[in-house]
């Protein structure tokens, strides 16, 4: 198998990765709060575990993927602050909360299908779990890791040898409510203490209530994703994957109440995504006004050309997303597979140079997955003159188990926009620069606002035209 590096947010270093198994890899990915839509942003953090999967099988492992789904209604921060989300969703909607669940889990689903974003192999609603979550719980309060206070269930973190294992703040440094997620609680004995479960809330109408040895109530959010971890992977997990905002409290968290219950090392390796931001900062739900990939697709553009934004940049930098940087992306992924199909499939597939480029393919992955350096491999590929046709459709074809661009499927973009394809739209833009070229600026003005009539819409950007339906 390939020498494959990753960053691990805990030692934060790129380190060699070396499964528990051999050969084999357990992995778990915090899923979605299902009371809205997931922009993109969220998309763009499963889009990168999805390549991260889709690597893993590429070189060689047997993958077992688990993914939670948030259906219980939690609050904002363990200070018994903040709103539910799930309640508040299901007020919005008029519907109950499970009704509420299942639609936008069916919908985060669909966006994930539309992106080529693998399903994993283990998807686990938190309410078929309760029982494992009371079990825990249980156990942590028999060892005096948990405490009953106010009604309510904590962690107790003074009996941690270390708590912030991800950045090792000084105690003294954590004041409460400087960062999200602390605020005071009177109930706490220290102020990293966290709940495991609520049965005093402020919110008295909390849609769903099981019963427990500490009184009916409802599960904290972290406990949820440790016991969906090791009822589905075991004691170990190899590689935890989430978005960069995550790290505190949650994967803090979670890595507290799991080493404590199983009294050794649970996870050794941590993969964050970092944020897709706009002009205004990190795009968010709360704040308003956020980005669904089915907005992306009224606009005229399609979910590969999103995936192909996201590959361009590594995993670990911010992705700023702004119109004209987006319409540049998409532009390219469209020449990018016009180059693709136009590839004949003819010949015979030269082993030795097929070897030679799954080999850089590989080596990019294997360096912390660059994805940019993978796409261009792809480019490298299509522009080598010494390279037949099946060799390069070989090629492509094998970097796409991972990629996942579909750039040898044969489909044409459904243009609703006065029934232009993209060649004809290429062409006119062709045209108008060459027009320009010319200086009959009146006709470059023609077939601009002949475009804008059929729900073209151009830029001009330092790197060309682009263009994007209406």
């Amino acid at each position: 198998m390939n020498v494959m590096k990753l960053y691990n947010t805990l030692t934060r270093q790129i380190e060699t990765f070396v499964p528990h198994e051999a050969g084999k890899v357990g992995m778990y990915t915090c899923g979605p709060t299902v009371y809205n839509f997931a922009h993109i942003g969220n998309l763009r953090t499963y889009l990168m575990e999805d390549v991260l999967e889709k690597y893993l099988r590429y070189a060689g492992y047997e993958v077992k993927r688990v993914m939670n789904i948030t259906d219980i209604g939690h609050l904002s921060d363990d200070a018994d602050s903040g709103e539910d989300k799930m309640l508040l969703g299901a007020r919005r909607e008029h519907k109950t909360v499970l009704e509420l669940a299942k639609f936008y889990t069916d919908a985060f689903f669909a966006d994930c299908a539309k992106l080529n974003i693998k399903r994993p192999d283990v998807v686990q609603p938190a309410t078929g779990c309760v029982e494992d979550f009371i079990r825990v719980i249980a156990e942590l309060e028999r060892k005096g890791y948990a405490y009953k206070a106010g009604g309510n269930v904590y962690f107790d973190t003074s009996k941690l040898r270390q708590y912030h294992v991800f950045f090792n703040f000084k105690e003294d440094d954590l004041e409460e409510g400087v960062r999200e997620g602390v605020e005071k609680d009177d109930n706490k004995r220290n102020k990293n203490d966290f709940v495991l479960w609520f049965t005093k809330s402020k919110f008295e109408d909390q849609a769903l209530k099981w019963d427990s040895p500490w009184g009916v109530g409802y599960p904290g959010w972290h406990i949820e994703c440790s016991c969906i971890a090791m009822k589905n992977l075991g004691e170990y997990v190899d590689i935890h994957c989430g978005g960069i905002d995550n790290v505190f409290p949650h994967h803090t968290n979670e890595i507290a109440q799991s080493e404590a219950y199983l009294g050794h090392p649970w996870c050794r390796y941590w993969f964050h995504v970092l944020h897709l931001n706009t002009a205004k900062g990190k795009m968010s739900k709360s704040s308003g006004g956020f980005l669904t990939l089915s907005k992306l697709e009224e606009a005229g553009h399609t979910p590969m050309e999103y995936r192909f934004f996201c590959l361009q940049s590594h995993y670990r930098n911010s992705l700023v997303y702004s119109e004209d940087t987006f319409a540049n992306a998409a532009n390219a992924y469209r020449k990018l597979k016009s180059r693709a199909l136009a590839v004949p499939a003819e010949g015979e597939v030269d082993a030795a140079a097929f070897a030679r480029y799954k080999a850089r393919f590989a080596e990019a992955m294997d360096a912390d997955l660059n994805t940019s350096l993978a796409v261009t491999c792809v480019y490298d590929v299509l522009k080598d003159k010494d390279l037949g046709g099946a060799t390069k459709r070989a090629l492509l074809e094998d970097f796409d188990r991972v990629l996942s661009l579909d750039l040898l499927k044969e489909e044409e973009k459904a243009a609703p926009a006065g029934g232009l394809t993209d060649a004809q739209i290429e062409e006119a833009i062709a045209a108008r620069a060459a027009a320009k070229k010319a200086k009959n600026y009146a006709e470059a003005d023609r077939i601009r606002a002949e475009l804008a009539a059929a729900g073209v819409a151009l830029t001009d950007t330092p790197n060309g035209t682009v263009f994007a339906r209406k």
